[in-house]
């Protein structure tokens, strides 16, 4: 496929769905997320320390994620890294989209609502000496058609930190790219869910500064059941199945 590993983080924390508020998913984008890829916008708040770390944590929690969930916007995750050898303070932050109109209107929604804006007057008031972060990167991302839409094995809907992997695969061109995705989206995806690798979402990246790549997050209750499965996918994959 000549395309290369670029980048492996493992993650702790949870995907707050609806749950977290007293919304609910409503029928109507039930069935739109049933049948329809969504987009995704994988946020990462570079944080100098582990105290604006947890500044931005309880931003995103109090302010943006109930503002978030106002706008039918739900199962929004929230990671911080674990594990490295050098200390990574940022947060990352994974929205789902149902269609890019509901990405284009989510600024000026946030802008207008009273709530978010007294929610987080404190964090905007932080002065620009002391911010909270140095910057925001962020990549839109498509939904693989293998995994359309989020994913949330049994266990992670407990709402408990978790471990997560999220990958990024690099190519060196988009048909290479294009390869890769057909790659998961005609087996090994699948194969994923039956070791118990836990996918959460894979997505085609659109925008980022890295392309052409894709991306994708894998779940597990530890660090041991995560390697654990690890191995049966390899073990699956090397013996095509073993016949069964």
């Amino acid at each position: 496929m000549n395309s290369h590993f670029a980048g492996r983080r493992f993650l702790t924390g949870l995907l707050a769905a609806l749950a977290a508020t007293a919304f609910a998913l409503t029928s109507v984008n039930a069935e739109e997320s049933s049948t329809k890829q969504e987009y995704y916008e994988l946020r990462a708040y570079r944080c100098p320390t582990a105290e604006k770390q947890q500044i931005v944590v309880d931003y995103v929690e109090s302010a943006l994620l109930p503002a978030l969930n106002r706008q039918k916007i739900d199962r929004v995750g929230i990671f911080t890294p674990t594990g490295g050898e050098t200390p990574d303070h940022s947060v990352h932050v994974l929205i789902p989209y149902r269609s890019l109109d509901v990405l284009g209107g989510m600024n000026a929604a946030l802008a207008a609502d009273s709530g978010y804006q007294a929610d987080a007057a404190d964090y905007f008031a932080i002065p620009k000496a002391d911010a909270a972060y140095t910057r925001v990167e962020s990549r839109l991302m498509k939904a693989f058609a293998g995994i359309p839409v989020i994913e949330q094995p049994s266990y992670s809907k407990q709402k408990k930190p978790r471990l997560f992997e999220l990958r990024t695969y690099e190519s060196h061109n988009a048909h290479k790219a294009q390869l890769k995705v057909e790659m998961f989206n005609k087996g090994e995806i699948e194969v994923m869910r039956d070791v118990q690798l836990g996918p959460i979402f894979f997505g085609e990246t659109l925008i980022s500064s890295d392309v052409p790549n894709l991306t994708y997050m894998l779940s597990a209750e530890n660090a041991e059941a995560h390697q654990t499965r690890r191995k049966w996918n390899f073990k699956w994959r090397t013996c095509g199945n073993c016949g069964n």
